[in-house]
């Protein structure tokens, strides 16, 4: 299976998920270390990426 190249980048890049609340954000990965960026939701700082999901075949 080959993933379509524009669809992973509107997916996953720049996508990052509030470790708190689970809102979905899109932001700049330095800002997001910088710790600039807070969450709309809950106003935490802290974020991780978007893990990348795993197709199961049947």
């Amino acid at each position: 299976m080959t993933r379509i190249p524009e669809a992973t980048a509107r997916l996953f890049h720049r996508v990052w998920i509030c470790r708190k609340c689970k809102k979905k954000i899109r932001a700049d990965g330095s800002k997001i270390r910088a710790r600039k960026i807070l969450c709309p939701k809950c106003g935490s700082r802290d974020f991780r990426a978007k893990r990348k999901e795993k197709k199961v075949i049947k």
